[in-house]
């Protein structure tokens, strides 16, 4: 990086940082113009105002930035957690980009007083930057995409009236605020570990936890609900508790918890993500791990603590799973902002957890312990990167199919909004690089079931696609070797690199990247209608495939199949995030796609008992029968022969050990399972018929006492399968 111009940091900008200060409040400086001129002015902002935690976020170090006051914005979460009260983002450079999901990490470490600079080109949003690599997926460079997300980011800019600008050859412009000085503060609450009334609260709630009264917290970023947390844990061992699991979606998420715990048992020792205190401990178990431990037997039962982190990140499944086996557990989730999606957690779990812990209960953190309310940036970082986008109230009345136009919806805030808060309720992995991803994809599509009207939008359902395949068969033969992987094309590579299928890159692909539908319009069969209308394009698009992937549950298993979906491949490990295997299915539109799936289908039913026996022999029972159903109906198995009739006789009638007729099992279970679906027990036995699940697991998912109850049972459940 070239040496810049020294620059004077002017008094109003001084005078600007002192007004944030005095009302606890954070704020934006927006400088643009030429790289070597906003960088200079950035300088001399780090140099001017004695900043006691400083952040400089550029793909290189200026050399008067210490190395461990530097980040590439990658690596934005590993501040996650920390405090710092100016930080400057580089998207100016020419290396250098935007990066969303850094931006709003970042902006949620800036204390009250801090300042977040903005340093971009002086006609940002004219075309694509740097950090656009990220979406050009093959064949595309970043330099052939539209930059609609940018546009819009510099336009909410210019017209916000709470920032600072600092224009190339022009004098700051800062805003006047309100004459009020700093808010009034109420009183302290009697927790001195505790910063607001709302996370003293939260913690009591948290050290009395009853058994099957489940606690959920709720919070906007920035309320201190991880610390509480911690704070929590702390007070638990010092009590005398033995063990407490904690678990979230990565392990950077409860840095602030182990942080709090470390500081209030200083006598403590932690080691990783594992904190203890005599003979107590507290450990961080991510949700695969954690899963695979619940279904060894290995995790809960009496006296045993779960707090779960980010709760609206992890499948409800996986959530009702431990809800069952932790008497004492509580759910922590961010209702708006980086880390999830909490409204759609509220809305999906509710129900469950009427249904099992009725006498539940929950509480909300509304105070900031950061900054206070009325803070500028963070509500200037929620309407840029829409953090906390809702889906709109839809009222009854006709629905209309519609392709929506990226470059209108660029410019229609709230369809936009309407939109991105749909998606954003439905699904667990919404960040706010997904909002430029919607915009500027490559090859990508947003349709909508939606009111005929524009105000209010009246959006019912919506789903995002993407085009993939259609490569060179001398690039499709590299990449089913492993010797290419070029960027994007998820469904279409992995068919080639994992199940062999090159044809599966030649051919052209449609992949349902999202769906969601509003939840007062459940059930009635939007999400079908849209997509057995993407089938209906895609075939007059020339496509050979339609595809998705998704989390394996049976419930959405179920739903892809009714829309005539086939399963060709399932992911062998569970992923760390979601603590789920993938799931992949697909459809044929045209001839070349039914030979397609006809042997990508074949291929998987071969593998799938042998799968079972080894890598997938913890899959949830249900998930394995709803499998075995898809593959029976495929090629209409042939009847039980006599000789296995005559052996599971043996076995319901007799004495004959069922360990010896296990092929004369698996035959029964497959030829049963397109009827038996959603059958408890023939899915427990198709566990231990296809995963060798022992009798002990067989006891314990049955509540069976022995191995003679376990053995009657197994015999009464053939009994009854047989024809």
């Amino acid at each position: 990086m070239p040496p810049a111009t020294p620059f004077h940091l002017p008094p109003l900008l001084r005078a600007f940082q002192q007004a944030l200060e005095a009302r606890d409040w954070r704020g934006l400086l927006w400088i643009d113009g030429p790289a070597e001129e906003s960088r200079a002015r950035g300088q001399a902002l780090w140099q001017g105002s004695g900043w006691q935690e400083a952040l400089w976020v550029a793909p290189q170090r200026p050399s008067m930035v210490p190395e461990s006051q530097w980040i590439p914005a990658g690596k934005a979460r590993t501040r996650l957690g920390g405090e710092q009260d100016l930080v400057v983002f580089d998207a100016v450079s020419a290396e250098a980009g935007f990066d969303p999901d850094a931006f709003g990490a970042l902006s949620g470490t800036l204390r009250s007083g801090g300042l977040m600079v903005l340093m971009t080109p002086a006609d940002w949003g004219a075309r694509p930057d740097a950090d656009y690599g990220r979406l050009a997926e093959h064949p595309w460079s970043a330099a052939e995409l539209s930059c609609r997300y940018l546009a819009r980011l510099a336009g909410l800019l210019a017209e916000a009236p709470d920032i600072a600008r600092w224009g190339a050859g022009q004098s700051p412009a800062v805003p006047s605020f309100s004459a009020a000085a700093r808010h009034d503060a109420t009183p302290p609450p009697a927790d001195t570990a505790c910063l607001t009334r709302d996370q003293a609260d939260a913690v009591a709630r948290l050290v009395s936890l009853r058994r099957r009264r489940p606690l959920v917290i709720t919070a906007d970023r920035g309320r201190g609900k991880t610390a509480a947390l911690g704070i929590a844990c702390a007070r638990l061992l010092e009590r005398g508790v033995a063990e407490v699991l904690v678990t979230a979606p990565r392990a950077a998420a409860v840095a602030g918890l182990f942080e709090r715990l470390a500081a209030l048992c200083p006598q403590g020792e932690r080691q990783g993500q594992q904190f203890t205190l005599g003979d107590g401990r507290v450990s961080f178990v991510a949700p695969d791990e954690l899963q695979a431990r619940v279904e060894r037997g290995e995790a809960g039962g009496a006296g045993r603590w779960l707090l779960v982190d980010e709760a609206a990140a992890i499948p409800a499944g996986l959530l009702g799973d431990w809800l069952e086996v932790f008497p004492r557990i509580a759910f922590a989730t961010t209702v708006h902002g980086y880390e999830g999606a909490g409204r759609g957690f509220a809305l999906r779990f509710r129900e469950r957890l009427d249904r099992q812990t009725p006498a539940w209960r929950e509480c909300h953190l509304a105070a900031p312990v950061r900054w206070a309310p009325g803070d500028p940036l963070e509500a200037l970082t929620a309407r840029l990167l829409m953090l906390d986008a809702e889906p709109e109230d839809v009222r009854p009345g006709p629905l209309q199919w519609r392709r929506e136009s990226r470059q209108a919806l660029s410019r229609h805030e709230p369809r936009l909004r309407a939109i991105f808060g749909l998606l954003v309720q439905a699904h667990y992995r919404t960040t706010p690089a997904d909002l430029r991803r919607l915009l500027d994809a490559p090859d990508s599509r947003v349709v909508s079931l939606s009111r005929d009207t524009t105000e209010p939008p009246g959006v019912a359902a919506v789903a995002i696609t993407s085009d993939e395949g259609g490569f060179d068969a001398e690039l499709a033969e590299r990449v089913a070797r492993g010797e290419r992987r070029p960027r994007g094309h998820l469904l279409a590579q992995s068919l080639a690199a994992h199940a062999g299928e090159r044809e599966a890159l030649t051919a052209r692909l449609r992949r349902i990247v999202r769906i969601a539908v509003a939840d007062a319009c459940r059930r009635q069969g939007l999400g079908g209608q849209l997509l057995d209308a993407e089938a209906r394009e895609a075939r007059d698009a020339g496509m050979d495939l339609l595809g998705a992937s998704f989390g394996a549950e049976p419930g959405l298993l179920a739903f892809w199949q009714s829309r005539g979906f086939r399963v060709v491949r399932l992911g062998m490990t569970r992923e760390t995030a979601t603590g789920e295997h993938a799931l992949m299915m697909v459809q044929p539109l045209s001839a070349t796609g039914d030979a397609l799936v006809s042997r990508l289908t074949r291929r998987f039913r071969r593998q799938l008992p042998g799968l079972l026996a080894f890598e997938l022999a913890e899959l949830e029972p249900q998930l394995v029968l709803a499998l075995l159903a898809e593959e029976s109906t495929e090629g209409q198995p042939a009847e039980l022969s006599d000789e296995d009739r005559r052996d599971l006789e043996d076995v319901a009638h007799g004495q004959r050990d069922p360990s010896l007729v296990r092929p004369a099992m698996q035959a029964l279970v497959a030829s049963v399972a397109p009827t038996g679906q959603g059958d408890h027990e023939l899915a427990i036995l198709a566990a231990w018929a296809f995963q060798g699940r022992g009798d002990a697991w067989l006891a314990r998912r049955l509540s069976l006492s022995g191995a003679r109850q376990v053995a009657a049972w197994r015999r009464a459940t053939l009994a009854a399968w047989l024809p």
